[in-house]
């Protein structure tokens, strides 16, 4: 009997690891010369570690909501009837409510506060770890497809679109892209930069769905999307050639996504920093900046100012992550696993529960942005709830 075969798309949970990277590399450039002795001494451990709140996902139930928000969720004009503060909002529409669609703005803000604090305590260690989680929630918010309940187009039969978007399209793109984001500043109001960015996010939603909608009218399904097979398991995603046709006409709202997230990470960072009193991070480094240090820091701004990192080869989310080294691990014949005879359909461990399926294919959402104070959608039909606090 042939085993059970499941399709399923490749799904992503935030911009990709190798977005996120670029942003949390370029947002070092991007800091003022007070900051950046310090930062760049620890470039490559933020670049590593900016990838830990998606890491982290499957072991804590509680991550995957800080990650987005589904503004479509709350009416008509969610960003007039939302309170910007955490506890009106909650308020409003209560905790669990809040925590079922998503908290990235107000996650942004907490861990601001966090890091605002370790610069005070002069925590080295904290100081890196929560600047890594502090630049990925901020870019996360610069994701259009974090602000709705169609996170994956999942209900307009547009499932992967999540992944194409944020980790398909810049990894292979990576080098049209001006990567020359501005320098940060302090924000006299964080708590409102970021409700800002969320906003403009959800504004790009109709041209993210109906743009894809135009490009698959010149494609059929077997030329749109490629198959993989592994373990009783077909995996489908976009083809190469339909991403390259997608992002011809969504590329350029990709790409600026893209530049104006380090911007706003080394925003927040400066903010926490100036908070905090503009403690002399020098101070904290157990050695002093070397000649040759402060020479390569002034000529990787001066590559970043010339947008040349990748052709430089200087992008370290292009360049071979070193495996971890690892004690060999020896069993005996009887403890190593049975070969099934047959492989079993299985879930993606990286993904969390998906919502669930209408029991008939559901009318496509047109996601049209009005003018006035914030964007509103126009949607067809209402969208299915979360089954649970998850999302990718």
């Amino acid at each position: 009997m042939l085993a059970l075969v499941l399709l399923l798309p490749a799904l992503s949970p935030g911009w990709g690891f190798f977005a996120h990277r670029t942003i949390g590399q370029v947002a070092i450039y991007a800091l003022p010369s007070a900051m950046q002795g310090f930062y760049f001494r620890h470039l490559s451990e933020i670049v590593r570690l900016i990838t830990a709140p998606d890491e982290r996902r499957e072991a804590d139930p509680a991550e995957a909501p800080k990650h987005y928000i589904d503004m479509d969720h709350y009416g008509d004009n969610p960003f007039g009837d939302m309170p910007k503060a955490w506890d009106k909002a909650s308020a409003k529409y209560s905790t669990d409510t809040l925590r079922k669609y998503g908290t990235v703005p107000w996650t942004v803000m907490e861990v601001k506060d966090q890091l605002t604090e370790a610069f005070k305590q002069r925590d080295t260690t904290a100081i890196i770890r929560l600047s890594a989680d502090l630049g990925h929630y901020v870019s996360d918010a610069f994701v259009p497809l974090h602000t709705t309940e169609n996170y994956d187009g999942q209900l307009t039969n547009q499932a992967g679109l999540h992944s194409l978007w944020e980790s398909k399209l810049p990894e292979r793109h990576i080098a049209e892209y001006k990567l020359d984001s501005d320098p940060g500043h302090y924000l006299k109001d964080p708590q409102g930069a970021i409700w800002q960015v969320v906003q403009e996010s959800y504004g790009f939603l109709g041209a993210t769905f109906d743009l894809e909608e135009k490009v698959t009218r010149d494609f059929t399904p077997e030329t749109k999307y490629t198959y993989s097979h592994k373990f009783g398991k077909t995996r489908r995603s976009y083809s190469d050639a339909f991403a390259d046709a997608y992002h011809k006409e969504v590329g350029g709202q990709v790409a600026y996504r893209l530049k104006g997230a380090p911007t706003m990470v080394a925003s927040m960072w400066m903010t926490a920093w100036k908070d905090a009193g503009s403690p002399d991070l020098d101070a904290l480094l157990p050695k002093k900046q070397t000649k040759a240090e402060k020479a390569e820091l002034a000529a990787q701004i001066k590559t970043w100012n010339k947008n040349e990192l990748v052709p430089q080869e200087k992008l370290l989310a292009l360049q071979k992550e070193k495996a971890i080294e690892r004690p060999d691990e020896i069993k005996s014949a009887e403890e190593a696993p049975a070969t099934p005879a047959t492989y079993e359909a299985a879930t993606p461990a990286a993904a969390p529960a998906a919502p669930a399926t209408p029991s008939a294919t559901p009318e496509k959402i047109k996601v049209k942005t009005k003018g006035g104070e914030a964007p509103k959608q126009k949607q067809k039909i209402k969208p299915q709830k979360k089954v649970d606090d998850g999302w990718n």
